[in-house]
């Protein structure tokens, strides 16, 4: 039992994890919608799943949320580009993606 939630702590985020994404990328206190926010925490929900499949290579179930997961954070960094061109720039550099 104790390996199944051994799993789910290495894939998901934690509160705490995701507090601080909120706080160091939102606009106010309490920011959980705007697109910065939801990208930072794609993100670390990426990472973290990018880990996992290091050791478990076969894991297709999880890889197909990753492919969602990837295309929803390309869908807001869209929105962001295309609103706030400075935003998306400084976003992406703060997040360290490449593009």
């Amino acid at each position: 039992m104790s390996s199944t939630l051994e799993l789910d702590d290495r894939m998901s985020i934690t509160a705490e994890r995701k507090k601080e994404l909120i706080s160091e990328y939102g606009a106010k206190e309490g920011d959980t919608g705007s697109p910065d926010v939801q990208v930072a925490v794609l993100s670390e929900r990426i990472s973290n799943l990018t880990e996992h499949f290091k050791s478990h290579v076969k894991d297709n179930h999880s890889r197909r949320g990753l492919i969602k997961l990837v295309s929803q954070r390309r869908r807001l960094l869209d929105y962001i580009k295309a609103t706030d061109g400075k935003r998306y720039e400084s976003l992406i550099s703060r997040l360290g993606l490449r593009r």
